[in-house]
């Protein structure tokens, strides 16, 4: 899996993916994330990316031929692949699509400021659009992050197990089960009798239990 990241904050995404689980990951060469500087890629000593909207409007568009020259890069350099727009326009981000961005080999996440990009770039070099909720952030780099960690840790040998997100919230369409760990008393809550019991068949009962019992009290949206 290759993950290619264009971004005004390099640092600041690298940062991130480069630590914990992700970070083993890349230092094992089994996923690949880079992060590209757009401003590298500008035609200007200021280095300007963005410029004022025709037509007039509030704040700043992000000019199409930074966009381009810095993407053109990632192709030439690492091949073509499927390039994703972080956009509040976007459909929403869910662990189906995270599953369905699995099986692409190389993902280019594009990560927009200010009050967008120039249309031009998108209708040029973009596959689609991608939000991570409905709401809007200052810029693309957490959702960026936010794709890429969780397309990331279902590449096989990242986590150490498959069980690792396969039983987790979302997976099956159902949030995931109460966890516990040490001590089996804690502040007078005592860890339920049924996982102490070592009868595995009657746990995984308690678990699918659990997971519809609490997907019926958090998110009933989630069930048919």
């Amino acid at each position: 899996m290759q993950i290619d990241i264009l971004t005004l904050f390099p640092d600041s995404v690298s940062r991130f993916l480069g630590e914990s689980i992700i970070g083993r990951a890349q230092k094992k060469g089994i996923v690949a994330v880079r992060a590209h500087q757009i401003r590298d890629f500008t035609q200007n000593k200021q280095k300007q990316v963005d410029d004022y909207p025709y037509g007039g409007g509030h704040g700043l568009i992000m000019q199409a031929d930074p966009l381009y020259r810095c993407w053109e890069h990632v192709v030439q350099t690492h091949g073509e692949g499927r390039t994703v727009y972080l956009s509040p326009q976007g459909r929403v981000f869910c662990q189906a699509e995270a599953r369905r961005l699995l099986d692409v080999a190389h993902l280019i996440l594009v990560c927009g400021h200010y009050e967008g990009v120039d249309e031009r770039f998108i209708e040029e070099c973009v596959d689609e659009e991608i939000s991570i909720g409905d709401y809007v952030i200052t810029g693309g780099e957490l959702a960026a992050c936010v794709v890429a960690d969780a397309v990331c840790r279902m590449v096989p040998g990242v986590l150490a197990a498959e069980e690792g997100f396969t039983g987790e919230s979302h997976w099956d369409g159902l949030l995931e089960y109460p966890q516990y760990s040490r001590p089996e008393v804690w502040h007078g809550r005592a860890v339920p009798e049924v996982l102490l019991s070592g009868h595995h068949a009657n746990v995984e009962m308690w678990r699918r239990e659990q997971s519809l019992e609490r997907t019926r009290r958090k998110r009933p949206d989630l069930l048919p």
